[in-house]
C-alpha cells in the first residue's frame, strides 16, 4: 500500500473528528445529553457533572468517512490491488464495521436512557448482554461464512491449539468480554481515546503483517478519529464519548483481531483493557464470597474498580492515569508486533 495513503487516512480522520466536535458539542448540550457522575467514585471532580456525552459520534463519523476515502484511494492507486482483491476481504471489512456499529447502537440506547433519566442508570447489564451475545455470535458466524473455518488458536512456543467446536462459544464470549472491557475504560478524561489511538496504530501494523490492507485502513481511520476526539476530551474534558463511542471502539478492536484470526496477539494488544475489566469481576466475586449474612457487606481487594478509578482514589490525577495506562498499552502493542514479526 502506498505510504501516502496510510498517512492520508488518519490525518483526514483526525481533522474530521476534531472539526465535528466544534459543531456536535453545543448541539449535545442543547439536546440535554449530559452525563451524570457516579457518586461511587468519590475522587472525581464534581465539575464533570453535566458534561455532554455521546461525543463518540465524532470519531465514528470521521473514521467511516476516512475509511471510505482510503479504500477508494487504495483501489484507484494501489497498484495491483484491484487484480487481487476478492469480495470476501471487502465483506469481512464490512462485517467488522457493522459489528462495531451495532455495538455502538446498543451503547447509544444506554446513553439515551441515562440522559432521559438524568442519572447514571442506563440499560441494565442483563438487558445489554443478551443483544451483545447475539451480535457477537452473528459476527463470528459471518467470519465463518466468509471463509474463516479454522477452529485453532495460535500460541507462541506451542503452535496451533485446536479447539474444535468449543472455539465458537469461546470466541463469542471473548468478543462480548473484550467489547465491554474497552467500554469500562471510559471513565477518566482522555483514557479510552488515548489507549485506543495507540491500540489502533498497533492493530494497523499487525494488519499489515497479516496482509490485510482493508483492516490496516480501518485501524488507521479509527486511530486518527480518536486522536481528533482527544482535542475535546483531554482533561478537563469538554465532552465524553459515552457508551456510544466506547462500545464502537470495543467492537472495532474485537473485529480487527478476529478478522485477522490473531487471538493471542489481540489479547496482548488489549491486555490493559482486559485487566482493567478483570478487576471488576474479581472485586464482585470476592465481595460476594466475603459478604456478612447480617450486614450484607463484603470485603474488597481494590479500593475502587475498574482499577483506573482505584488509581484515582490513591491520588493519581486524570492525566497521570491516562499517561500510565496508555504507556502500558504502547508497550503491549510493541510486544504483539514483535511477536508477530519473529513468528
Amino acid at each position: 500500500m502506498p505510504f501516502w495513503i496510510q498517512l492520508t487516512v488518519p490525518l483526514l480522520a483526525f481533522l474530521l473528528s476534531a472539526s465535528v466536535g466544534t459543531i456536535l458539542i453545543p448541539y449535545l448540550k442543547k439536546l440535554g445529553m449530559r452525563q451524570s457522575i457516579n457518586k461511587y467514585i468519590t475522587s472525581i471532580d464534581g465539575k464533570k457533572e453535566g458534561t455532554p456525552m455521546m461525543g463518540g459520534f465524532m470519531f465514528i463519523i470521521a473514521s467511516i468517512i476516512a475509511l471510505a476515502v482510503g479504500m477508494v484511494l487504495f483501489i484507484t492507486f494501489g497498484g495491483t490491488y484491484h487484480l487481487r482483491a476478492d469480495n470476501s476481504a471487502l465483506y469481512k471489512l464490512l462485517a467488522g464495521l457493522i459489528f462495531a456499529l451495532l455495538n455502538s447502537a446498543l451503547g447509544f440506547a444506554d446513553d439515551y436512557f441515562k440522559a432521559v433519566r438524568k442519572n447514571n442508570d442506563g440499560i441494565k447489564m442483563r438487558q445489554k448482554l443478551i443483544p451483545q451475545f447475539i451480535i457477537s455470535a452473528a459476527f463470528v458466524y459471518a467470519l465463518y461464512l466468509l471463509g474463516d473455518r479454522s477452529t485453532a488458536v495460535w500460541l507462541p512456543f506451542i503452535g496451533n491449539l485446536e479447539l474444535s467446536w468449543f472455539y465458537y462459544p469461546l470466541m463469542v464470549c471473548f468478543a462480548v468480554y473484550l467489547t465491554n472491557a474497552v467500554n469500562l475504560t471510559d471513565g477518566v478524561d482522555g483514557l479510552c481515546g488515548s489507549m485506543t489511538t495507540v491500540s489502533g496504530v498497533a492493530l494497523a501494523m499487525l494488519s499489515t503483517s497479516f496482509s490485510s490492507p482493508e483492516y490496516t485502513l480501518f485501524s488507521l481511520a479509527v486511530a486518527g478519529g480518536c486522536l481528533g476526539f482527544l482535542v475535546h476530551n483531554l482533561h478537563p474534558a469538554k465532552v465524553f464519548m459515552g457508551d456510544t463511542g466506547s462500545m464502537f471502539l470495543g467492537g472495532f478492536i474485537t473485529a480487527v483481531g478476529f478478522a485477522l484470526h490473531a487471538h493471542f496477539l489481540l489479547i496482548i494488544i488489549a491486555l490493559v483493557y482486559i485487566i482493567d475489566a478483570l478487576t471488576v469481576l474479581i472485586q464482585r466475586l470476592y465481595y460476594r464470597a466475603t459478604r456478612d449474612p447480617k450486614t450484607g457487606k463484603g470485603k474488597r481487594i481494590f479500593p475502587k474498580t475498574p482499577i483506573h478509578h482505584g488509581f484515582q482514589e490513591m491520588g493519581f490525577s486524570d492525566n497521570k492515569v491516562t499517561l500510565l495506562f496508555t504507556g502500558f498499552t504502547l508497550l503491549c502493542g510493541i510486544a504483539a508486533n514483535l511477536i508477530a514479526y519473529l513468528s
